[in-house]
Order: structure tokens, then C-alpha cells, then sequence
């Protein structure tokens, strides 16, 4: 897809305005943060995937099947008072 568009003086920077199908067709909204490719020929903008994708699986599918046995519930370490912050008064 071809936009034609304008850059634009912005203060004493350049601007690109990105709207209509330039913000719609990558699903770019306000505050999304982006990576800009330069280089001699021109830029690439790409939304930096910092959103989290569809689950591939649901809760009750995580946890289908699991009990105290295949949770190895019965391998938990007992902490001791060091690792509980518990502290011993000097005697």
C-alpha cells in the first residue's frame, strides 16, 4: 500500500503525520511505543511488541489434571528462621 503524505515543520523538528490507514492498517494508536528503521532510502516504522499475544491456552486447560501429587506439593522446602527473617536475640 502507497500513502502520499507531507512531512511537516513541528517546532524545530519534522513531523510525519500517521492517520487514516497509516495508523489503522498496523493497529497503531496514541502512546504505542515504536521502532523506526532508518536508513538512506527512507523509514520504517514497526510497533514494538511489548503487548502480550492471544493465550495459547486457557486456565482451566493449565491446571487440567493437576493434584498434590503431579504438583509435587509433598517437594516443598521447610524455610528455616534465617530464610523467614526471623532473628534470635543474643543471649
Amino acid at each position: 500500500m502507497r500513502i502520499e503524505t507531507e512531512i511537516k515543520k513541528w517546532g524545530n523538528s519534522l513531523a510525519l503525520r500517521v492517520s487514516g490507514l497509516m495508523a489503522t492498517v498496523p493497529n497503531f494508536s496514541a502512546g504505542d511505543p515504536v521502532i523506526v528503521e532508518v536508513s538512506e532510502t527512507g523509514l520504517v516504522v514497526k510497533p514494538l511488541q511489548t503487548k502480550p499475544g492471544p493465550l495459547k491456552f486457557t486456565e482451566a486447560e493449565l491446571i487440567e489434571g493437576l493434584s498434590p501429587y503431579t504438583a509435587h506439593a509433598d517437594e516443598l522446602p521447610q524455610l528455616t528462621e534465617a530464610e523467614l527473617g526471623v532473628w534470635q536475640a543474643d543471649t
